[in-house]
């Protein structure tokens, strides 16, 4: 059988976190070669430059594109979207893999999958089928669904929102959250080894706190304001991470830069923790802050408490060890408190609503015996 090429796109730090796994199993899978394509905030300086992560991972990055925005406002996205779609085409049509992988999104995705459409190039979309009705990635999400061949869903549910959606159900496959099965076999850092990179004593009560752009609906400065009076209410101690490359994301970063510094020795504003680094911190914290998908989806399998503030990720499944809350400081002030109370976190034992099965063998599995000769024909499914 001839090899095929599997082109994976990587757009930053926490797709890489779910991809990573997937991306070895296809590395040693005979009759499958990887090309790595590395996009988005792994190749700003502003972001981390993640993709330095990727190359001490041992994996060989086939492919570069840049288009990070060149500021914080809308129209720059658009721009970038352009410029990523003029990259994405000249770096698909040189590598010419037989498909092309993508997860979630993140709307640099919008660029990679519209050159591969023009290309013809078949495209397998992991996590599709979800909600978060918060942000413009609800949109990105639906529109890469429709625009790809092959679907792995991260639960039941969402599986059959992808059919809804008009995809042949013989093509979307329920294979759980890659994040999850990633978590079965981590080895997290020693707390020595923690304390060293985050550079900061690691004592409870410790907050992990993420804050990403509300795109769409809501102000991003509020949830801000209402993360950032909530700790201090609270008086935890606080290791805050960077958002990503959205509008918006480098305001939050100078804020949260500002704010840890203020408070030597009880916050740290860190750029990227490295993937091993995050998960963790995400295990070693006493709770979840902010808005980030890694509360609704890994931490509950940590039984680490979340609070979720905001709208950014409604519509999606959720964890009894979730606590959602409005986006003023008095709200998320008592939920820290409910979420490091012994009673709560009781409660954080319960059944994560994500499946974590061996999920890089079964997507391998698929994108390895479908033919491709017919793959790109799709056909509005309305039921049987």
């Amino acid at each position: 059988m001839k090899t095929r090429a599997i082109a994976v796109v990587t757009t930053s730090r926490a797709d890489y976190g779910l991809l990573a796994r997937l991306m070895r199993a296809i590395e040693k899978e005979r009759g499958l070669t990887l090309q790595v394509v590395a996009t988005g905030g792994h190749l700003s300086k502003a972001f981390g430059m993640t993709a330095d992560a990727i190359k001490a991972d041992g994996f060989k990055i086939s492919a570069r594109v840049p288009m990070t925005p060149a500021s914080d406002s809308h129209a720059a996205v658009a721009r970038a979207l352009g410029e990523g779609a003029l990259g994405f085409a000249r770096e698909l049509a040189r590598l010419k893999p037989d498909l092309l992988v993508v997860l979630g999104d993140r709307w640099e995705l919008l660029a990679a999958c519209s050159a591969a459409v023009a290309l013809r190039i078949p495209i397998a979309h992991l996590h599709g089928g979800e909600a978060s009705e918060g942000t413009l990635d609800e949109q990105v999400r639906h529109a890469v669904t429709k625009l790809a061949h092959l679907h792995f869903t991260a639960a039941e549910p969402y599986r059959r929102r992808v059919v809804a959606m008009g995809e042949d159900p013989r093509r979307v496959f329920n294979a759980g959250a890659p994040g999850l099965e990633t978590l079965r076999e981590f080895k997290p850092l020693t707390e020595r080894e923690l304390t060293r990179l985050v550079g900061m004593p690691l004592t409870a009560p410790l907050a992990l706190v993420t804050v990403h752009p509300e795109t769409v609906g809501a102000r991003s400065d509020k949830t801000l304001d209402a993360v950032l009076s909530g700790l201090d209410r609270a008086n935890v101690r606080a290791v805050l991470t960077y958002a990503g490359s959205d509008a918006g994301g480098r305001a939050i970063n100078a804020r949260l830069g500002r704010w840890a510094a203020a408070r030597p020795g009880r916050a740290k504003a860190v750029a990227s923790l490295g993937s091993r680094g995050y998960l963790s911190l995400l295990a070693r914290a006493d709770a979840v802050v902010g808005n980030s998908s890694s509360g609704i989806i890994e931490a509950p399998s940590l039984k680490t408490p979340t609070i979720n503030v905001g709208s950014r990720q409604d519509g999606r499944l959720r964890a009894p060890s979730v606590i959602d809350c409005a986006a003023n400081a008095s709200a998320v002030a008592a939920a820290i408190r409910r979420a490091l109370s012994p009673a709560f976190r009781a409660r954080c034992r319960g059944k994560n609503p994500y499946g974590a099965g061996p999920v890089s063998a079964k997507i391998v599995a698929v994108l390895k015996r479908t033919p491709l000769k017919g793959l790109l024909i799709k056909r509005f499914y309305e039921g049987s």
